[in-house]
C-alpha cells in the first residue's frame, strides 16, 4: 500500500528523509516554511562545517542525484553552507523528482490525526495524520500515514539569561543584539567594524564569531571582541584538538586557545547575564543582581547558547519527551550534557526517536532538543531508519549503517576521559546507557562501567 509521508522542514535532512522515503515506494510529501529549500542553511552559509564532504551527502539522495549528471565533490574537503546549497541542497531540490514533492513558503502550524484530539485513543492509531500549514493563501490541510519533523532548531534560538529566559531588557535592546552566528566578516561587517563586540557562550558557533572578531580587528582596528562566558573555566571550550577526528573541528579549538592566550579576546568568566540594557548609545550586559552586579560595556552583542526546539505545533500529539533536554526519552540519556558528552552519539534510528503517537517522528537537530553537537550525518542515519520503520522493514530499522568520528574527548559526569584509541574507544554501538564503547563493554562483561564516571 503505498502511504503518504509529510515531512516538515527542506533542509539537509529533510530532503534525504523524502530520498529514501522514495526509495522505499512512498509517496513523501515536504513542507519548508521558506522560500526555497535549505532555508535555514542559508542563514549561516558563510560558515564552513566541521566535516567533509563525505559525511554531508546522504546515499539515496546521491542515487536521486547521480542521473542528472551531479558531480560529486571533493570527498575530502570542507563545504561551507552555501557550497552545500549550491553543489547539493539546491540540484537535489530541483533537478530529481524531489522538485514535485517540496512545498515552499508552507510554514506547519498544528498537527493532531483527524477526527482525535490528544486524550481520545479508541482507534487512534488507524486515524491519519492531519497537518495545517500556511501558504500565503490561508489555512491548507494535508493529510498523510506518517509525519517526520525535521524542522530543526535555528529560528528558536536560546536567549542570553541564563536561567532559560530572556535578560531583564534583552527584548528592549534587539536592535544590538545577534543570535547565532552572523557573518562578522561578510555581510555583517559594517555593524561590527570598529566596536566592542560581546559573545556569549561556549560552542562552536561563539568560538568562532569570537575567531572572526579577532579576524577582523586586524583589518579594522578598534574591533575589540569579549568572550562571555557563564562558567569559570575557558579551557573546556577547546575541544579535543588533535585527538578529533574532525580536524576541522578540533583546529577551531586550537586556533581559539591561541587567540585567547594571545590575549586578542577578553575573557570574562563566571558571566551569568541577568540584565542588558542601553546606556549613551550602547549596552550595559550585567551579571548578578543589583546589590552585586558586575557589567561588560559593548556596542553589539551575539548571543551563541544555543537552540531549543519549537513544540508548539504538536500540542496535539501524544509525544514522550525528556523534561530537561527535550529530545525523545530513549535518545535523552545518550546525549545529556548534563551527565556526559563524547561529541559524538552512537548511531540511532526509529526505535529511539519514535513516540506514543505510532507514525510520527522526530528527527535531525531537532530530534536533539536543547542538546548540542549534533551532527548531519548523524541525520542521514535516523531518517534511513525511519523510512524503513515507515514501510515496515523492521529489521533495516534496527540496522546500523554508520559510523561516526570521535572527538577525541568523553566526559562522564563532568569527568573528562582520553585514550588512544579516542574517545574511550569511540561511541557506543548499541547499549543506550553507555557513555562509549569501552563502557558498553565493559557493561557488557557484567562491570559497572569502563570508569568514565
Amino acid at each position: 500500500m503505498d502511504k503518504t509521508v509529510a515531512i516538515i522542514g527542506a533542509g539537509p535532512v529533510g530532503l534525504a528523509a523524502a530520498a529514501h522515503v522514495r526509495e522505499r515506494g512512498m509517496s513523501p510529501v515536504v513542507l519548508e516554511a521558506g522560500p526555497e529549500a535549505g532555508h535555514a542553511v542559508r542563514q549561516w552559509q558563510h560558515v564552513q562545517l566541521f566535516s567533509p564532504w563525505e559525511y554531508n551527502v546522504d546515499k539515496a539522495a546521491a542515487r536521486l542525484l547521480a542521473p542528472t549528471g551531479w558531480n560529486s565533490p571533493d570527498p575530502s574537503s570542507y563545504p561551507t553552507g552555501g557550497e552545500l546549497i549550491e553543489r547539493y541542497l539546491a540540484p537535489l531540490a530541483t533537478r530529481t523528482p524531489l522538485r514535485e514533492t517540496i512545498r515552499t513558503s508552507s510554514r506547519v502550524t498544528a498537527i493532531s490525526r483527524a477526527g482525535f484530539d490528544k486524550a481520545k485513543t479508541k482507534g487512534r492509531d488507524q486515524a491519519p495524520f492531519e497537518i495545517r500549514y500556511q501558504n500565503g493563501k490561508g489555512d491548507e490541510v494535508l493529510r498523510a500515514d506518517a509525519v517526520i519533523d525535521v524542522s530543526g532548531t535555528w529560528f528558536s534560538p536560546n536567549p542570553a539569561g541564563s536561567n532559560g529566559l530572556p535578560a531583564l531588557g534583552e527584548r528592549e535592546c534587539a536592535g544590538r543584539i545577534a543570535y547565532g552566528m552572523p557573518a562578522v566578516r561578510g555581510s555583517a561587517r559594517s555593524r561590527y567594524a570598529g566596536k566592542t563586540v560581546a559573545v556569549l557562550g561556549a560552542g562552536h558557533s561563539a568560538l568562532g564569531t569570537l575567531i572572526d572578531l579577532a579576524q577582523l580587528a586586524e583589518w579594522a582596528p578598534g574591533t575589540r571582541p569579549v568572550w562571555l562566558l557563564r562558567g569559570d573555566d575557558p579551557a573546556k571550550a577547546f575541544g579535543g584538538g588533535r585527538n578529533d577526528k574532525l580536524a576541522a573541528r578540533g583546529e577551531l579549538g586550537s586556533a581559539f586557545a591561541a587567540l585567547v592566550t594571545a590575549g586578542k579576546i577578553a575573557v570574562e568568566t563566571g558571566f551569568a547575564v541577568t540584565h542588558i540594557s542601553e546606556i549613551e548609545g550602547r549596552l550595559r550586559i550585567s551579571t548578578g543582581d543589583s546589590s552585586a552586579a558586575r557589567s561588560v560595556i559593548a556596542d553589539e552583542l551575539v548571543v551563541s547558547t544555543g537552540f531549543r526546539p519549537d513544540l508548539s505545533f504538536l500540542s496535539e500529539l501524544r509525544l514522550r519527551l525528556d523534561p530537561a533536554i527535550e529530545a525523545p526519552v530513549a535518545l535523552a540519556p545518550l546525549i545529556d550534557p548534563n551527565e556526559h558528552s563524547c561529541g559524538t552519539v552512537r548511531p540511532h534510528g526509529a526505535r529511539e526517536l519514535a513516540h506514543d503517537e505510532p507514525g510520527f517522528y522526530l528527527a535531525g537537530m531537532k530530534s536533539y532538543g536543547r542538546a548540542p553537537t549534533f551532527l548531519m550525518m548523524t541525520g542521514y542515519e535516523q531518517v534511513r531508519s525511519i523510512a524503513a520503520d515507515i514501510a515496515g522493514d523492521k529489521k533495516a530499522a534496527a540496522r546500523v549503517e554508520l559510523v561516526l568520528p570521535e572527538t577525541g574527548v568523553c566526559t562522564r559526569a563532568g569527568v573528562e576521559s582520553a585514550t588512544a584509541a579516542g574517545c574511550c574507544g569511540g561511541p557506543a554501538k548499541a547499549e543506550p546507557s553507555a557513555c562509549c564503547a569501552a563502557d558498553e563493554s565493559a557493561k557488557k562483561a557484567g562491570g559497572a562501567g569502563c570508569g568514565c564516571s
